[in-house]
């Protein structure tokens, strides 16, 4: 016979209580468990399908994410010519490629040589295939340079990686409760945000790159001369606030990768919103010696590729800390504040599909799912107990504790709820219930 000292019975009654306990939460409304202690308001969260909110799916700009790679390879290939002291003209991004002509017919070799430098191995999930990141052709004293399709197609898999994780920072900022955040196919991330009924400011903060860059204000020309003309080769025109026009060089002093920290605030002079910012070390390093070498000239602050301001340097900035301002709300310093905090995206993302579960077809599916669970557990007791009699009695005493430990796990872990969960639910309810019998 099989016996179990009373110790041992003890501590399984206790735990499948404390276990059960913790589903007791989910049987209170919101307003009354907000006022228990923290350690017990942990409760079942709702899927998409059952409370309704928000669902999209966004995709990875790749045609930005080629254009960024081709205006990095012509930034190298300025660099690399150079460094090595090597005269050039006619360096250019011409379609796919980056073209450069050698001046001298002596330095084609030695500069083909050090251009092939740039030429890696290709690293990450396509590494096995030999295949290199730059494809270098020399014809005469025209060099060209394309990144190879493997290669780009491993930059957008990355992009995409690093963009999950920017969107979960960005969400989790926002206080929304167990979104679901994962790859789809190569280039596609499926959003979706339970509870979340009007998605209008989630698709804002997504949607918004929140690249920031410091750079310098070009004074060789005016943005107007530069539009009527032609802007210098390392300066563009962005605009302004208020349809102002800049001519900005596009080297980049300090970028917003080097922010530690973002917060909202108001101007203590002027009581208007602003956004305090601070650089990590590099970056103030970076930002004082800026400032010290361009005292008495201007240089703007870029979000997005719009000129957000562009202050005069009156003294050289060393403390590694500044803020933002330009006629902004209180929302949009809060937004600015979260979007400059969790990073900026390798690359825009565009909205292809939307969709919202309102929370009247969440409760439809809620209820409907209650009744087949009752029915299912109601028919499945009332069999057990006519086939079985007391021992379907026992089986069905252990399988409502079962049920009721299930719950109190999914609340102990905050876990999400969907409709599949529930169908599981209840086919536990039917198939544990044979090995119940056999036990007792």
């Amino acid at each position: 016979m099989l016996f179990f000292t009373r110790w041992k019975a003890a501590a399984i009654l206790i735990t499948a209580f404390l276990i059960c306990l913790c589903a007791v939460p989910n049987f209170f409304p919101e307003s009354t468990v907000k006022n228990w202690p923290s350690w017990a308001q942990r409760h079942v969260v709702l899927g998409l399908d059952l409370q309704g909110g928000s669902h999209l799916l966004l995709e990875v700009d790749s045609g930005a994410v080629r254009k960024e790679r081709l205006q990095g390879l012509a930034d190298d290939v300025l660099r690399v010519l150079r460094q090595a002291r090597i005269p050039f003209t006619g360096r250019a991004i011409k379609g796919n490629s980056v073209e450069v002509h050698i001046t001298r017919d002596t330095d084609v070799d030695n500069a083909l040589a050090k251009l092939r430098e740039l030429s890696t191995p290709l690293s990450g999930i396509l590494g096995a295939s030999g295949q290199r990141t730059v494809d270098v052709v020399q014809s005469a004293g025209l060099i060209t340079l394309t990144p190879t399709d493997a290669a780009l197609t491993e930059r957008i898999r990355q992009a995409v990686d690093q963009s999950i994780q920017i969107i979960e920072r960005r969400v989790n900022e926002l206080g929304l409760v167990e979104p679901t955040i994962q790859r789809e196919g190569v280039d596609r991330i499926l959003v979706q945000v339970p509870g979340l009924q009007d998605p209008t400011r989630l698709k804002d903060i997504l949607g918004k790159t929140a690249k920031l860059d410091f750079r310098m204000v070009d004074l060789s020309m005016s943005a107007q001369q530069a539009i009527e003309t032609h802007p210098p080769a390392d300066s563009e025109v962005l605009d302004g606030e208020g349809g102002a026009k800049f001519l900005v060089e596009k080297h980049v002093l300090v970028s917003g990768a080097d922010l530690t920290d973002a917060q909202p605030g108001f101007d203590q002079r002027t009581s208007e919103p602003i956004v305090s910012f601070r650089f990590n070390s590099s970056g103030a390093r970076k930002f004082a010696e800026a400032t010290q070498a361009n005292v008495g000239k201007p240089f703007a602050i870029v979000l997005d590729n719009k000129v957000i301001e562009a202050p005069v340097i009156r003294e050289p900035i060393l403390g590694g800390a500044g803020q933002i301002s330009g006629r902004f709300t209180v929302q949009q310093v809060n937004d600015l504040a979260i979007l400059l905090r969790a990073g900026a995206l390798p690359a825009p993302l565009t909205i292809i599909e939307e969709r919202t579960v309102g929370p009247g077809l969440g409760q439809d599916s809620i209820t409907a799912g209650e009744h087949a669970a009752y029915a299912g557990a109601a028919l499945v007791i009332i069999f057990m107990f006519v086939t079985y009699g007391l021992f379907g009695l026992f089986a069905n005493i252990a399988v409502a504790i079962n049920v009721a430990m299930i719950f109190g796990v999914l609340s102990l872990l905050s876990a999400t709820l969907t409709l599949p969960g529930i169908a599981g639910i209840v086919l536990t309810v039917g198939i544990a219930v044979d090995s119940n019998v056999l036990i007792y």
